[in-house]
Order: structure tokens, then C-alpha cells, then sequence
């Protein structure tokens, strides 16, 4: 699973799967038939996989669902899409409000189910609805108020739903002007950011009044270690994989850097970064 994570880490997969709309309620149904459990997966860029690997199916939904259709304002996504390819499809076609979505890396299925945001945007503020999949295989469509988006939330992930696409509400600007935000907030992801190491992102979730980063930081633990796992020194929200880093450095860092904050703050930190598989 270390070649399907932005992390770089975690064991191996019983069974894995890129599975296109064609396949995927033939592989549900089959995987039921046998008892066998699946793991839904997008680009990876959320996750930390434990050592252990997975047990079961992993349906990894890529490129074969990344089709785009747009009909004026309105653009069609599937659920394989990397964000930075709709982004960019979007400001081609003179459609502005994907801009904070162009250098998240992760695909508009998991955008969708943890309400991705950036810089001031979120999914929420562009979805017009949603076309799922159960784990019975019925497909349903959801409004943008029965999809519960709040923050990194939404009902996909109690229902254990499977986003198939995403129709998407933008509005029509000039190109060259939709460019320039997309480039300012490119160049500040570059200079804030340790977009040179093997990461799943902002590692915790922003307590109410507080910004994770800036609570570890103060806490001492800039650069803090356990093995190949680093606070990074240049954004303290982000774990970073040096090199070499297991699930299990990993999670030790986090939990030091949980506890070092409450002993500090006062504050309690809440993984934002999704913990799937078996963990040694």
C-alpha cells in the first residue's frame, strides 16, 4: 500500500483492484457474496496505512473514473479525478472556484467525502450534488443539503457510501484571472508548505480557536522524530516521511505530539489523516 499513499507507507493488500463505474457494483456484490471486506480508496492522500496492511478487498477508484463533462457552468467529475486535473479543466473552460482545489493532492471522490478546503474554499461551496454508490450496490443521488458537509465531514463517511461523481456549480470568469489565483496560491503553498517529502497533509484537524500547526510548534516539537517519521520543519501541521518512516513511527509521533500539546495547552489534537488497516 506504500505505492497507492502520498505517505509512502503501509503493508500490503490482500486483494486490490482500480475499479471503473462498469465494475465496481459487480465487485461490491461479489465481495459480499464472499464475506470478503472492502476498503474504499481515492489517490491516498489522506491516509496512513497501518504496517500490517489491509485485510480484504482494496477498490482503489482512479483513473478509470476521472471523466470531466461540462455543460455551460456546470461541470460533471468523476470521482477518480485528481483535484489539480479539475481544477485545471475548469480554468480552460473560463469556470472559476475550483482555484483552492489545484493543489490539494487528492482525487474529487475524497474531496467529497471529507469536504476538502483550502485557502478560504471549500467543496461545499461548489457541489451541487453527489452520485453515490451503497455498499448493495444502489446508486443514489444526494442534494448538497443531505450530504451534511462541515468541516473534513459528511454523510458518505457514517453511510459508508462510494462517491461515483460530482456535478459542481462554477462561474464563468476570465482565464488569465482564475491563472493568477491559482499561481498566488501555488506559491504559497510552495513557500509555507513540505511539499519535498512524503506526507498525507495537515496531520490533525484545526481545534476550535487554535491552529494545529502553530500549538506544535509552540509546544517545542518542531522537527520532533521517531524513526523516519518528522514533524516537519517547515509547516509543524505536517508529518513528513523522511525516509524509511513506518505506520508505527508515525503514529508514536502523533501520539507524543497529542500529548505534548495537552500537557502545553490544554488543547486536544484530533487526527485529520485517516487510519485504515492493521497497525503492529
Amino acid at each position: 500500500m506504500s505505492k497507492h499513499t502520498t505517505f509512502r507507507i503501509g503493508g500490503k493488500a490482500d486483494l486490490f483492484v482500480s475499479a471503473d463505474e462498469k465494475s465496481l457494483p459487480q465487485l461490491l456484490k461479489e465481495a459480499a457474496d464472499e464475506k470478503i471486506p472492502v476498503t474504499i480508496i481515492g489517490n491516498g492522500s489522506n491516509l496512513l496505512v497501518g504496517d500490517g496492511g489491509i485485510r480484504g478487498l482494496v477498490i482503489e477508484i482512479g483513473k478509470g473514473m476521472d471523466k470531466i463533462e461540462i455543460s455551460d457552468n456546470i461541470m460533471t467529475v468523476g470521482a477518480g479525478t485528481l483535484l489539480s486535473k479539475a481544477a485545471n479543466t475548469a480554468a480552460e473552460h473560463g469556470l472559476s472556484g475550483m482555484e483552492f482545489a489545484a493543489g490539494i493532492p487528492g482525487s474529487v471522490g475524497g474531496a467529497v467525502v471529507m469536504n476538502a478546503g483550502a485557502y478560504g474554499g471549500e467543496m461545499k461551496d461548489i457541489i451541487m450534488d453527489v452520485d453515490v454508490i451503497t455498499r448493495e450496490g444502489e446508486y443514489r443521488r444526494l442534494t448538497l443539503e443531505e450530504l451534511e458537509l462541515s468541516y473534513r465531514h459528511s454523510c458518505i463517511i457514517e453511510n459508508e457510501y462510494i462517491v461515483v461523481r460530482a456535478r459542481l456549480m462554477l462561474q464563468e470568469k476570465d482565464e488569465a484571472q482564475i491563472r493568477l489565483v491559482m499561481e498566488d496560491l501555488k506559491n504559497r503553498r510552495i513557500e509555507k508548505q513540505p511539499l519535498n517529502f512524503p506526507s498525507a497533509g495537515s496531520t490533525f484537524k484545526r481545534p476550535e480557536g487554535y491552529f494545529a500547526g502553530k500549538l506544535i510548534m509552540d509546544a517545542g516539537l518542531r522537527g520532533y522524530s521517531v524513526g523516519g517519521a518528522q514533524v516537519s520543519e517547515k509547516h509543524c501541521g505536517f508529518v513528513v516521511n523522511k525516509g524509511g518512516a513506518t505506520a508505527s513511527d508515525v503514529v508514536k509521533l502523533m501520539n507524543d505530539v497529542r500529548d505534548k500539546v495537552m500537557e502545553e495547552f490544554g488543547v486536544e489534537l484530533e487526527p485529520e489523516v485517516k487510519m485504515i488497516g492493521e497497525f503492529n
